[in-house]
């Protein structure tokens, strides 16, 4: 979890030292030709090139296309917005992900998971403010990235009953690719060394900052992994005060906190609990 906090951190960095610099499409594009040669390498050196075989093309594309939607949201919040926010609006990406389980795949929405949505919007509602002359309308863009990535998600789980998670990376940067070159085509701009240094910067934590992830939650309870996952929220702020001047306010804390009680909420179970199916 400590990896995975540092890698997210460093891909926001890379993001926000990228913005106005280099195209959102351009580093989308980079970050996808970066991930899939990174990712094909993996598979032949395991000799592993059967996962590359799939019959589920069509759901891999959608994931693909919400995926790119809400990574060019993020972004673009992370031009616009203070780091520590855009991390915050991102984690109501669980509340909007039981929110279409339970239209889409027919979960059901206890009682539990209604608590939880209703802590996540009400932290949303905290930090975003609507009405009241702070509001900036960028945290829609975030907002809507979230919601992307909880289609993402959703996506993500149908096809594991058929793909492993290496599958579904390949070819999520396989197919983002010629998304991200044909969208930025017409603004292509040179890239020097140094941007071109953050660019794999950001290709290799983000790749990083998921398979850490996933590992903590093979090693320890949802629960405990949820909570210091939300350590990024903190860590960023220190980031963004310390290096961007960004303001840490009173709203995001409490916000913040009120997403972390709702997330808990959403994937606690006792111990001697029944598994849902």
């Amino acid at each position: 979890m400590f990896a995975s906090l540092i890698s997210f951190c460093l891909l926001a960095i890379g993001a926000r030292e990228l913005s106005g610099q280099v195209g959102v499409f351009q580093t989308l594009f980079f970050r996808s030709l970066i991930g899939a040669g990174l990712l094909f390498a993996i598979i032949c050196y395991r000799g592993q090139l059967k996962q590359l075989k799939t019959e589920r093309l069509p759901m891999h594309g959608l994931r693909s296309i919400f995926h790119f939607g809400a990574q060019y949201g993020w972004f673009l919040g992370i031009a616009l917005l203070p780091l520590a926010e855009v991390f915050a609006l991102e984690f109501t990406a669980p509340f909007w992900t039981a929110i279409l389980a339970a239209v889409f795949l027919k979960e059901r929405l206890s009682v539990q998971r209604i608590v939880a949505i209703l802590a996540g919007l009400l932290g949303v509602f905290i930090i975003v403010q609507p009405g009241s002359e702070i509001f900036n309308p960028a945290s829609l863009i975030v907002l809507a990235a979230a919601v992307g990535f909880a289609v993402a998600f959703i996506s993500t789980k149908a096809l594991t009953s058929t793909e492993t998670p290496l599958t579904i990376l390949f070819y999520m940067c396989l197919l983002q690719m010629p998304m991200g070159l044909l969208l930025a085509w017409s603004d292509w701009a040179a890239v020097d060394g140094r941007n071109m240094w953050i660019i794999v910067l950001i290709s290799l934590a983000a790749l990083s900052a998921h398979y850490c992830l996933n590992q903590a939650l093979k090693l320890a309870d949802v629960t405990l992994v949820v909570t210091l996952d939300f350590l990024r929220l903190p860590l960023i702020g220190a980031v963004g005060v310390i290096f961007y001047q960004e303001p840490f306010t009173l709203a995001l804390i409490v916000g913040g906190l009120c997403m972390l009680l709702g997330n808990i909420a959403n994937v606690y179970r006792p111990r001697n609990a029944k598994i849902e199916p």
